[in-house]
């Protein structure tokens, strides 16, 4: 049997090939990840006598280009956690960390776990856009909340507190918000106090019909009162005007950005057959249900409810050792992404509060035993996906019998 270790880089990996007791088949060498290079390391592994596996471990998605070259050429692949790979072998005081020694200790551990490594099984495509865009929208989500400060920061000098004047959620068509679009023809509370309560509301009605929102005449009255006696640190000039209404411009381009993203998600996740079910579940909503579905992926490939588990990082660890012991809350050594979506599905648990559902009645019967709020939150979270894996798996036995 002849052992592949591939130590993984942006661009260009480093490949050491043994075989059982120490032999070195070929010295460790790089290939850079382009069509021919590749090709022609698939040329060399298949001439190989004897079975070849092609082990790497699975990190961010440099492997991806040598993993799906490989395999479609008819080789082995096995994609390994980086963990178990940094955990193997280290049997020396001297830290050697180099691409040729990383590459020859992955050769080691596929030698060594030769039956139990995992083959390598690409995503569909359906599945691997939607995690792509799932990740996406929690980059943009967090530049937008980075944005909106700074625009509630730039406001407090010009037109204090008119982000709390509208409660409106952001529009499903493009993601704007009202107050941010008021913000930019408002952009003063001088804008407003400089005319009568009456001639304002006029022009309130007419910035309201043409951006599409709603009128109320007790908010235009509300409006006209909150403007009034504020101190302002920013003067009314074209320069201050040109500031706020850059601050609000991108967040605007942001905030059409999710809806987009948003719009794409729940198209790709409509087409799963799981996607009715997942739905269904309390807490999770357009967003939350396509995300869960990109970061847990197809549920097939867990083989029992708490690799699910294992996978969020959520199951319980125990440090002991003689008289010290440490227990700690949970392992964490899984998908942060995975944690943080079901973290959210939790919160909107609590604050919808719906009484017939048995993951949010775990959760009230541990905080009402006075559990830690994470505590209560992290056990939630492994329960959901103890059902979920038991609803979605027997869902798709059924469907695809």
């Amino acid at each position: 049997m002849n052992a592949v270790g591939i130590d993984v880089s942006k661009g260009r990996s480093t490949v050491a090939i043994m075989r059982p007791l120490g032999e070195v088949v070929a010295l460790p060498f790089d290939v850079n990840h382009t069509d021919s290079e590749l090709s022609e390391l698939a040329k060399r592994l298949k001439s190989l006598s004897g079975e070849v596996k092609v082990v790497m471990e699975c990190t961010g998605s440099y492997y991806l280009p040598i993993a799906y070259a490989l395999r479609n050429a008819g080789l082995t692949v096995c994609a390994v956690n980086a963990q178990l790979i940094h955990s193997f072998g280290n049997n020396t005081i001297r830290n050697i960390k180099t691409d040729k020694a990383d590459a020859a200790k992955i050769a080691n551990y596929a030698l060594t776990y030769w039956a139990k490594l995992p083959e390598y099984i690409p995503e569909d495509d359906v599945r691997h856009m939607l995690k792509a865009f799932s990740r996406q929208y929690n980059k943009y989500t967090k530049i937008k909340t980075m944005l909106k400060n700074n625009l509630i920061s730039l406001l407090d000098q010009t037109f204090p507190g008119v982000n709390e004047l509208f409660k409106s959620v952001p529009r499903k068509s493009d993601g704007h918000e009202k107050w941010f679009d008021f913000a930019a023809h408002f952009w003063h509370c001088k804008c407003v106090c400089d005319l009568s309560q009456k001639t304002f509301a006029t022009a309130y009605r007419k910035w309201c019909k043409q951006n599409g929102y709603m009128f109320n005449q007790a908010k235009a009255e509300n409006i006209y009162m909150e403007a009034a006696g504020h101190v302002n640190v920013m003067p009314k000039n074209d320069t201050t005007k040109l500031l706020i209404n850059h601050a609000v411009a991108q967040i605007r381009v942001i905030s059409e950005t999710l809806a987009a993203i948003a719009r794409e998600m729940k198209h790709l996740a409509a087409s799963l057959p799981e996607y009715s079910i997942v739905t269904a579940f309390s807490g999770v909503g357009e967003i939350l249900g396509p995300q869960l579905m990109a970061e847990i992926g197809d549920v097939h490939r867990y083989p029992k409810k708490s690799s699910l588990v294992r996978f969020a990082g959520l199951e319980p660890v125990e440090n002991r050792s003689g008289k010290f012991r440490r227990d700690e809350k949970i392992s964490k050594q899984g998908s942060p992404h995975l944690r943080k979506t079901l973290f959210q599905v939790m919160d909107c648990l609590l604050k919808n509060a719906p009484r017939h559902d048995s993951i949010f009645q775990f959760l009230d019967r541990k905080r009402a035993e006075g559990k830690h709020y994470y505590c209560y939150m992290n056990a939630g979270a492994a329960k959901f996906l103890r059902v979920y894996f038991a609803r979605v798996t027997q869902f798709l036995d059924n469907y695809f019998m």
